[in-house]
């Protein structure tokens, strides 16, 4: 390879409607594996959580109201 300005530059240009489908194209398959990403996570989780024994809450006792004191 001898080192040239072709060699190096391309000299055709990209038509914008080309650029278009090429950005739209990597946006999907990014965006495609996000999903697919949080679908796992989500599902992982949710096992997780089933996972766990139920443990019911404490009841604390109710507190007693302060009357007014009349003057």
């Amino acid at each position: 390879m001898t080192m040239t300005k072709q060699a190096f530059f391309k000299s055709e240009k990209i038509s914008a409607r080309d650029k278009a489908a090429t950005t739209s194209e990597v946006a999907r398959r990014i965006i495609e594996t996000e999903t697919a990403n949080r679908t796992r996570k989500t599902a992982r989780l949710r096992q997780l959580r089933e996972a766990q024994p139920i443990e019911p809450k404490p009841i604390r006792p109710t507190r007693r109201r302060k009357t007014a004191i009349a003057a």
